[in-house]
C-alpha cells in the first residue's frame, strides 16, 4: 500500500509539475512585442476547455488514453449495427474527427448536437444513431474488474482447499480477512440463517464495486475508468438487488405492501397504504443508484478540479502557478488518499442496504406465533408434569 500511495504521488506531482510548467510559461510577462502578441494569440486559441476536459476523463469513451499522451489512445474494438447489418472495426479509424467507411455505411463520433461524443452512422447526411455494442472504455472496466474478482475467489478457494486447516498470508489473506468481514458482520448478522442463500450474491456486489472503485482511483491502464460514477452502471447493480428482494419476497412480505396492518379506513376504499408501500418498492433502488453514483462522481470530480486549478491560475505568473501547482497536487493526493477510504465505505453501504432490504422482504408471519404456541407448549408440558 505505501508503494502503491508513493508511486501515486510521483505520478500527479510529474502530471502536474509539466502542466504547471506549461501554463506558467504561457503566462510570463515581458515586454510587448509582435513576436510575443503571436505567440500569446496562439496561446490564448489553444487554451483547453476545462469543462469539457473534466466531463471528457469522467465519462465513456471509444479508446483508453494513453497517460502524459492524451492525443493517442488504445483502440477498443466497435460493434454496431447500422442500416445494412452488423460493422465491427478498431476505435482507432475514428479518432480526431476522422470518418470511417465500411462497405456502403459510413460511421464517425459525433462532435456536437444529441449524439455528440457517440458513434453515428450517416445516411444522406444525417446523423443516424445505430444500435451501438461496443466494447467502450468502461465496458472494458468492468471485464476487468470481474475478472480481478474472479480471480481472487478462485484463488483463495483453492487455498482452502488444499490447506483447510491453514489461514492464508499476505494478498490473499487480506482478501479473506474482507470477505470474513462482510458475511460475518454484514450479512449472517442481519439474515441469519438465510444467509447462505443470499451471500454469494452480496459477497459479488461488495467485491465488485469495491475493486471497480479502486481500478477508477489508479491514472494508467487498468485503471482510469470512473465505472461507478457511471449512473447506468449503479442503475443495474440497483435493479438486481431489487429483483433478488422481490423476486425471493415472502407471502407475508407481499402481504404487507398490499394489505397491511392499519386501520381499514387507510387501506380501503382508499388505496392509500397500498400506492405508499408500492412507491416505497421503487425507492429502495432509487436510493442505491443515486447514492454510488453521486458519491463516487464527487470523488472524481474534486481531484480533476484541483489539478485544473493549475491551468487557471497559471495566467497569473510563474510564481502563482509555481504554487497552485503544489497545492493542487497536495490536495489531490489527499483527496485520492480519502477516495481509497469511500471506496470501500461505498461498496459496504451499497452491500449492507441491498442486505437490509433483502432481510424485510424475508420476514414470516408465523414467527411470533410460533414462539407464543413454543411458549404455551412449555407451559402445558409443565403442567402436566407435575
Amino acid at each position: 500500500m505505501k508503494r502503491f500511495l508513493f508511486i501515486l504521488t510521483i505520478l500527479f506531482a510529474a502530471v502536474a509539475g509539466c502542466h504547471a510548467t506549461e501554463a506558467a510559461a504561457g503566462g510570463v510577462e515581458s515586454e510587448v512585442t509582435d513576436e510575443l502578441k503571436t505567440v500569446e494569440t496562439q496561446a490564448e486559441e489553444e487554451k483547453p476547455n476545462l469543462k469539457e476536459t473534466i466531463f471528457e476523463h469522467l465519462g465513456d469513451g471509444y479508446g483508453w488514453e494513453v497517460p502524459f499522451n492524451h492525443h493517442k489512445r488504445i483502440p477498443l474494438p466497435i460493434i454496431v449495427w447500422g442500416k445494412d447489418g452488423l460493422h465491427v472495426f478498431s476505435s482507432s479509424r475514428v479518432t480526431h474527427g476522422q470518418t470511417y467507411t465500411d462497405g456502403n455505411a459510413t460511421f464517425r463520433i459525433a462532435t456536437e448536437g444529441d449524439y455528440k461524443g457517440k458513434l453515428v452512422e450517416i445516411v444522406d447526411g444525417v446523423e443516424y444513431k445505430p444500435w451501438d455494442l461496443s466494447i467502450t472504455k468502461n465496458v472494458c472496466a468492468i471485464f476487468i474488474a470481474c475478472i480481478i474478482v474472479l480471480v481472487c475467489c478462485l484463488m483463495l478457494a483453492r487455498w482452502h482447499r488444499k490447506n483447510p486447516f491453514k489461514a492464508p498470508r499476505k494478498g490473499l489473506g487480506a482478501f479473506e480477512t474482507l470477505v470474513e468481514f462482510i458475511y460475518v458482520g454484514v450479512i449472517k448478522s442481519t439474515l441469519k440463517e438465510k444467509a447462505p442463500r443470499f451471500a454469494p450474491y452480496l459477497l459479488s456486489v461488495f467485491m465488485f464495486i469495491f475493486f471497480m472503485n479502486l481500478l477508477g482511483l489508479i491514472v494508467v491502464f487498468p485503471g482510469g475508468a470512473n465505472v461507478t460514477g457511471n449512473i447506468a452502471v449503479t442503475m443495474v447493480l440497483a435493479i438486481m438487488t431489487f429483483v433478488m428482494t422481490n423476486f425471493f419476497g415472502t407471502k407475508h412480505y407481499w402481504k404487507e405492501i398490499f394489505w397491511p396492518d392499519v386501520p381499514i379506513w387507510l387501506k380501503f376504499p382508499i388505496p392509500i397504504m397500498q400506492v405508499i408501500e408500492v412507491f416505497g418498492i421503487f425507492t429502495k433502488p432509487a436510493a442505491l443508484t443515486v447514492r454510488l453514483f453521486a458519491n463516487m462522481m464527487g470523488g472524481h470530480m474534486i481531484v480533476l478540479v484541483l489539478t485544473l486549478l493549475i491551468f487557471i491560475f497559471g495566467a497569473m505568473g510563474y510564481a502563482v502557478a509555481s504554487g497552485t501547482a503544489v497545492v493542487s497536487v497536495l490536495f489531490s493526493v489527499f483527496m485520492l488518499l480519502i477516495d481509497v477510504l469511500v471506496s470501500f465505505i461505498q461498496a459496504y453501504v451499497f452491500t449492507m442496504l441491498s442486505t437490509i432490504f433483502i432481510s424485510l422482504a424475508q420476514e414470516e408471519h408465523h414467527e411470533k406465533h410460533e414462539e407464543g404456541e413454543h411458549h404455551n407448549g412449555d407451559a402445558k408440558a409443565t403442567a402436566v408434569a407435575k
